[in-house]
């Protein structure tokens, strides 16, 4: 590779780099791993490592020599609520979420194009998405499991593909408790500027991955922040609140790079923030991956009435082909 050539690559290497950068990924999913509890899917203790190093995977499918991968991942690293603050209820697929968009989009293209211009995936964000759906890869594999255990079969491949989930949506919920991942201002502040925050992308950096590795963050830094472990009632709403949680703080995140203590090791409020935002993608990644575990255990029930892609179920939506799971989410 030329000089020039291997320069530009590194540079969007760097750029694609993103998420809490490794540190922080390895973090949320180890942290994860080490509070299952005894009656969830212990055997991935075992796995921990793998898990660890799958955290930060889903970055590298980002990468624009694999330009189809790359148009359905980015948006999953991301979820803008400013850009969809019209919308009253949140769609449960992915599929109804694009169409609400594009209905708003059509909408808006007489009256202000240039809203229209960001009324769609690749402003919005899909992260929730992304993640309720590797849940239910998730919970899929440990149905497998279950029954290859019951039958006496050999359980080692299955493990490491429940474990490979695991690893992979850790990805989604430590972006998702990024503040920067859940807001229109995630490279550098956007608009309106009263209060005169830095609009330089490389905040983002600094708070996730260059702070996060000047304070040498850890598994135990933040496991005493994880509460004790849950079954979810509605894992989606359950993502989506922390979503909501995590933009909650951007205007913090803005506030410390202001005041230069994202550049100071000791400073106390900083430090909390990464702890606790660390400590919130770990624990809805063991809380997901425990109500996989339960969830797997129950009875199937599968009928006309709940599957999505039957044309006769009550639901169904000719535009997408399918039926939405469940009711939307109000916002």
């Amino acid at each position: 590779m030329r000089p020039q050539l291997l320069v530009a690559a590194l540079l969007v290497a760097a750029q694609i780099a993103a998420g809490w950068g490794v540190r922080g990924h390895h973090t949320v999913n180890r942290a994860a791993v080490r509070t299952l509890p005894a009656d969830g899917p212990a055997f991935l203790k075992a796995h921990e490592d793998w898990i660890v190093y799958l955290s930060t995977i889903p970055d590298t499918w980002r990468y624009p020599m694999e330009p189809t991968l790359k148009i359905i991942e980015d948006p999953n690293h991301g979820w803008f609520k400013e850009q969809f603050s019209m919308l009253k209820e949140i769609p449960r697929s992915r599929y109804e979420f694009v169409f609400a968009l594009d209905a708003e989009r059509r909408k808006l293209a007489a009256t202000n194009p240039e809203a229209a211009k960001l009324t769609n995936v690749r402003w919005t964000g899909t992260l929730p998405y992304a993640a309720q759906e590797t849940f239910e890869q998730l919970r899929t594999s440990m149905r497998r499991y279950r029954m290859m255990k019951q039958r006496g079969e050999e359980t080692k491949l299955v493990e490491w593909e429940i474990a490979s989930y695991m690893g992979r949506l850790g990805h989604y919920t430590g972006d998702g408790a990024q503040p920067l991942h859940d807001s229109v201002h995630h490279d550098g502040w956007a608009g309106d500027n009263p209060k005169g925050y830095t609009r330089e992308p490389r905040i983002h950096g600094r708070f996730e991955s260059q702070f996060v590795d000047l304070i040498e963050v850890t598994a135990e830094d933040v496991i005493g922040r994880v509460a004790a472990p849950k079954r979810l009632a509605d894992p989606f709403v359950s993502i989506l609140a922390h979503l909501d949680k995590a933009f909650s703080r951007v205007e913090e995140v803005y506030e410390l790079d202001k005041s230069g203590a994202l550049a100071d090791k000791e400073h106390k409020a900083a430090r909390e923030l990464v702890y606790e935002r660390l400590a919130s993608g770990a624990e809805l990644l063991r809380d997901l991956t425990y109500t996989a575990w339960v969830e797997s255990g129950e009875p199937v029930n599968f009928n006309r009435a709940n599957n999505p892609i039957d044309p006769k179920h009550s639901r169904y939506n000719p535009a997408t082909g399918t039926a939405p799971p469940g009711e939307p989410v109000k916002q």
